[in-house]
């Protein structure tokens, strides 16, 4: 990022810029807001959590004379955002004239959580990427970039990366649950750091909450979306197989076999979909997460390995936590299958109408556990 100094001058240039296509207003001159205590702050270092303000005067074609605040912020997290737009409505609120004032925040890039964040709030935003929206008066403008254009450094690649899903996982297994930070990292077998880093960029993302009992999910179902959207079954090692016999009879047999070689195992896809949550009739090919040698399990069951028509497929987890929670003593099935988080994530993004599958699952079983559990926790307490 710029000095933030040249950083600010950019943002009132892109402002102007934006306003003045506007047809038939007037723009006044620009003047800071930074003297306000809920705008101002010490601009001389360069941090994320950088706040500038300004204000600009406009007429508005209605012949309306307006005050756009603008606060602007080095980072677009949406928690930054979040609290921005809280201290561009408390400033309003503070004001006498507050019915002819419109909020904005400005950011090097707002992307969609945060520009939602603007919109529940009813505060506008415009970033260096293009995207903006504003809406008063007569003025309405409202613009989306798919593109980031300007990468802002991240304090951690991804909350859904292996390791770190997996603090992920733990709080999706019981949204309404508080997680000290320490409970995290031992439960999730990584180091204290990385679990402290999962959840600065947690919150960062406005995905969570850190009340006194630990941190939660703010909005458990927008974040098992959201991990969905970076996950694809795919991404483990993968065998295809052909195998002569039924689906449910081969499924018995990977059963059998895992149980007797004390191997971990857990049917996935529309597999386990039928056994828990039967949506999607008719699809005749299985799929399997398997802790081992996928080579050898396919050999010692006899089934060949090949490059199209499998009707079983055979998943290597390349994380220990994609089997953790598998679900077992189900009706009519003695085998094993995977929780309903991992089955969700695997048919999110599968082509023949996982996406269907995966939100009947959410409706069916994932928000009534959620709901049971947080009723079993309040009678508890």
């Amino acid at each position: 990022m710029p000095a933030y100094r040249a950083y600010i001058e950019t943002i009132e240039a892109t402002f102007l810029g934006l306003v003045k296509q506007i047809p038939g207003i007037t723009v006044g001159p620009i003047s800071s807001s930074a003297k306000h205590p809920l705008l101002s702050c010490d601009i001389d270092i360069d941090q994320v959590d950088q706040i500038h303000g300004f204000e600009v005067p406009l007429t508005a074609a209605s012949g309306e004379q307006w005050t756009v605040i603008v606060l602007t912020r080095a980072s677009g997290e949406p928690r930054l955002i979040r609290e921005s737009c809280a201290r561009l409505t408390s400033l309003i609120n503070s004001k006498l004239k507050r019915d002819r004032l419109y909020p904005v925040v400005a950011a090097t890039y707002i992307g969609k959580r945060a520009a939602l964040i603007c919109k529940e709030m009813n505060v506008g935003y415009l970033d260096l990427s293009g995207n903006c929206r504003l809406a008063f008066d007569s003025i309405f403008i409202e613009k989306e970039v798919p593109e980031n254009k300007n990468i802002e450094k991240r304090p951690l690649r991804s909350v859904f990366s292996p390791k770190s899903s997996r603090v992920v996982r733990l709080l999706l297994e019981n949204p309404d649950r508080g997680w000290p930070v320490q409970d995290l990292a031992k439960s999730a077998q990584i180091s204290l750091g990385l679990a402290s880093k999962v959840k600065q960029r947690l919150l960062s993302l406005d995905f969570a909450i850190a009340p006194d009992d630990g941190l939660k999910l703010r909005e458990p179902e927008n974040v098992l979306a959201a991990w969905s959207h970076s996950y694809s079954y795919k991404d483990n090692e993968m065998l295809e197989c052909y195998a002569r016999g039924g689906q449910y009879e081969l499924e018995g047999h990977l059963n059998d076999y895992c149980n007797q070689h004390e191997t971990d195992y857990a049917l996935t896809l529309f597999s386990a979909a039928n056994r828990i949550a039967p949506f999607v009739r008719g699809l005749s090919l299985s799929t399997a997460y398997i802790d081992g040698d996928l080579h050898k399990v396919a050999a010692d069951l006899g089934w060949k390995p090949v490059p199209s028509g499998a009707n079983f497929i055979i998943l290597k987890p390349r994380d220990p936590f994609i089997l953790r929670g598998v679900q077992s003593d189900l009706e009519n099935w003695p085998g094993k299958v995977v929780s309903d988080i991992q089955l969700y994530l695997d048919l999110a993004n599968h082509k023949t109408r996982g996406a269907e599958a995966a939100e009947f699952l959410l409706e069916r079983r994932i928000l009534p556990n959620w709901s049971a559990a947080a009723r079993t926790r309040g009678a508890i307490a």
